[in-house]
């Protein structure tokens, strides 16, 4: 993967160039699951995209909250929803989901009028199949970027029989997808080798991370308060997340009822949350707190109240090979030490950069044991420690993943895919 640089300055010359004359420059981004920060999930979009200098955007998101599946509307014109039906589990109703999204976010582009650039973000791989088709009609550079690698994903993690009829659909819609794109951006550095099994150039790769921005984690209430409203003292570790299959949630109950003297703070929503409720109740693991999706712009006031972030995943190999968390990095941008149970680079770096202990399992180790012992010693080394690795991780995140610097690396793409 490369980082785009800015061409030379020169004469426009080519049809597209031609018309971005005179006028500011617009890119229409697609992304069903897109939120604006006062929505709890993934806001990756409005806090890239509302950095860009030189280009203005319009956003357009399914009107359902990926995780908590509440209807939700914007007035923003840079941020407009089309309607999708809801869904309660990974069958026809969540396909009819997506191919109404890809309907409306079609209907929605022609509306827009003129632009410059389709932006369609994966998953799903509907959305970049309706930016191929709004690219078209406009005849503009289609940019895709790909936030998982659907379906392979969906096969390690046994959602989806590999070599199946669904499972060669799929890979051939990817592989058309990859190949009618001017560009690709990914979120996580690794998957070189997957692009390349498509015929795709490595210099058609752009990485653009996930990322926070420490700025936007600045609390507005004290620590004692934070915690006496969440019934939290001692140690505290905080989940903020999707509460779905792929999260690994079952691993925290799993924790909690081997450290009462922790408090474990489950903030979000998703199809497993109902389940780990119950889970918790029946077995009366009184040392977890369950809490609604939170609006990006509140959860500093959530993670003020806690020791450490906590990140799991179930296990899956392509997991290791390359990963970009966003609440990994929010937890880095709120001051947090971090453990995650993945393993792979990403922890390597930020163990290395000493803003994370290691929570993944060694050979022959439980995924449990891993992580109680990753909390334990984090608990050991005391507050003044825990407070200089999240000066560390604050650090890290403004070095390598701040929403700015991802910015500016988005626009200089956008600049070079337009004056080809």
């Amino acid at each position: 993967m490369r980082s785009p640089s800015p061409r030379p300055s020169r004469p426009p010359q080519s049809p597209q160039a031609a018309r971005n004359a005179g006028r500011p420059r617009r890119v229409l981004v697609l992304n069903q699951s897109a939120l604006p920060r006062s929505q709890g999930g993934g806001t990756r979009h409005v806090e890239l995209f509302g950095r860009l200098r030189r280009w203005t955007h319009r956003i357009v998101a399914g009107n359902r909250n990926y995780t908590t599946r509440e209807r939700f509307s914007s007035r923003s014109p840079a941020f407009v929803t089309v309607p999708v039906p809801n869904y309660e589990s990974n069958g026809s109703g969540r396909v009819l989901n997506w191919l109404a999204y890809a309907v409306g976010a079609v209907a929605a582009g022609v509306r827009w009028g003129r632009y410059d650039v389709v932006y369609a973000s994966s998953p799903p791989l509907l959305t970049p199949l309706a930016g191929w088709l709004l690219a078209r009609l406009r005849r503009v550079p289609l940019v895709v970027e790909i936030r998982d690698l659907w379906p392979r994903s969906m096969v390690e993690l046994g959602y989806l029989a590999d070599g199946s009829r669904t499972h060669r659909a799929l890979v051939a819609l990817e592989r058309f997808v990859y190949r009618s794109a001017d560009a690709i951006v990914a979120v996580a550095d690794g998957w070189q080798d997957h692009f390349a099994a498509f015929g795709v150039p490595p210099e058609k790769v752009v990485l653009v991370s996930n990322g926070a921005e420490p700025a936007d984690f600045v609390p507005t209430v004290p620590r004692d308060k934070a915690r006496a409203e969440l019934g939290a003292d001692g140690f505290v570790a905080v989940y903020a997340g999707a509460h779905g299959p792929a999260n690994g949630l079952d691993l925290i109950l799993d924790v909690a009822g081997v450290l009462p003297g922790c408090t474990f703070v489950l903030v979000g929503d998703g199809l497993n949350k109902a389940r780990l409720v119950t889970r918790a109740a029946e077995e009366a693991i009184a040392n977890v707190r369950f809490l609604p999706a939170v609006p990006k712009d509140q959860l500093a006031n959530v993670f003020v109240a806690a020791d450490v972030g906590l990140h799991t995943l179930a296990q899956a190999e392509l997991f290791k090979e390359a990963l970009s968390p966003n609440k990994l990095y929010d937890y880095l941008a709120a001051g947090l030490p971090v453990v995650t149970n993945v393993g792979g680079d990403l922890e390597r770096r930020l163990v290395e950069a000493g803003c994370a202990v290691r929570g993944s399992a060694a050979p022959g180790e439980s995924s449990s044991a891993a992580l109680v012992a990753a909390l334990r010693e984090l608990g050991e080394r005391g507050a003044a420690e825990r407070a200089r690795m999240g000066a560390r991780g604050r650090d890290y995140v403004e070095r390598n993943a701040s929403r700015t610097a991802m910015a500016a690396r988005l626009e200089a793409l956008l600049d070079e895919v337009t004056s080809r």
